[in-house]
């Protein structure tokens, strides 16, 4: 083989890791880690602080890849991951779990060793919260996988408060929350109009296990108790007149979207366009909400 291949071949090899990391989910990670970080009282080095985002971009990535191992048959089924590195046969799953072990390891050092031990010991639990309590025990076993399992994707801006002040408040616990009840509406709308890939698959998410009209009224159910959690912090004095007008705002908007799922009758995912406006919005809605508690934390400090 001649060097050019060799460097091709490689290229590939890198490209494929880097998307068991899962880009895409990793940019909401690291939103939201480094606005934890912002709105924390006291402050960091830039440079322990850039060490600590790192660490947890790369808690992140590890946990990506150990959930692309365990769940590498469901991938290869649903159309959405079938170009996944591991289901299209451009990696072998012990390479992935390799790699996804080393990354957490050295994650969770280098948080504990450069920044402090209580933010490391946080981080290696959400890694292993997603990767064996939510990949190996829920997502197959039961519909509540996602309710339950949302705690994994809510442990970033609490860590990067953490590594601030190394410790918990009530501020960094809301935070969570507020990712914690956003996490089912955000993947119910996804998944009912993906239905079909995950009944293929035999994951059971609340569409494929109670159907979609009672999917749709657990989407406004959680909106409704998402919208009080998410104006909580101005509720309680924590966070002032910028988050409070962003977040009662862009509240009204959610519940507004997700009242219009829950009226839905469509069957057809081509007709989904309630479902695939409350899906696209809410990824906007969480990256809004956390910029103004920092846009609120810089105004007010």
């Amino acid at each position: 083989m001649t060097t050019a291949s060799h460097s091709i071949q490689g290229l590939a090899s890198a490209k494929d890791l880097f998307a068991l990391t899962k880009p895409r989910v990793m940019s909401l990670v690291i939103f939201t880690a480094l606005c934890g970080l912002l709105a924390a009282p006291g402050t960091i080095h830039p440079v322990i602080g850039f060490t600590a985002i790192l660490a947890i971009s790369l808690g992140a990535g590890a946990s990506a890849a150990l959930n692309q191992w365990y769940e590498s048959d469901i991938d290869a089924v649903m159309k959405r991951t079938q170009s996944r590195p591991l289901p299209a046969g451009r990696m072998d799953r012990e390479t992935a779990l390799h790699f996804g072990i080393g990354l957490s390891v050295f994650s969770v050092l280098l948080m504990g060793v450069a920044v402090n031990w209580f933010s490391a010991i946080f981080l290696a639990f959400s890694i292993f919260f997603y990767a064996v309590v939510y990949t190996i025990w829920l997502k197959r076993s039961t519909p509540q996988n996602i309710v339950i399992g949302g705690a994994a994707g809510a442990f970033p801006p609490a860590i990067g408060w953490a590594a601030v002040t190394g410790d918990m408040t009530m501020m960094p616990f809301l935070l969570f929350a507020i990712i914690f009840f956003w996490t089912p509406p955000h993947f119910w709308a996804l998944a009912l109009f993906v239905n079909s890939d995950y009944s293929k698959a035999g994951v059971p998410m609340m569409p494929v296990v109670a159907g979609r009209q009672s999917t749709r009224k657990q989407i406004f159910g959680y909106s409704l108790v998402l919208a009080a959690v998410a104006i909580a912090p101005f509720a309680l004095g924590l966070a002032g007149a910028v988050y409070g007008g962003a977040s009662i705002v862009l509240s009204v908007i959610f519940c507004a979207l997700s009242w219009q799922v829950a009226r839905s009758k469509t069957t057809e995912p081509e007709d989904m366009a309630a479902e695939k406006r409350l899906f696209k919005f809410s990824i906007l809605y969480l990256f809004a909400l956390f910029a103004a508690v920092v846009a609120d934390r810089l105004i007010f400090a």
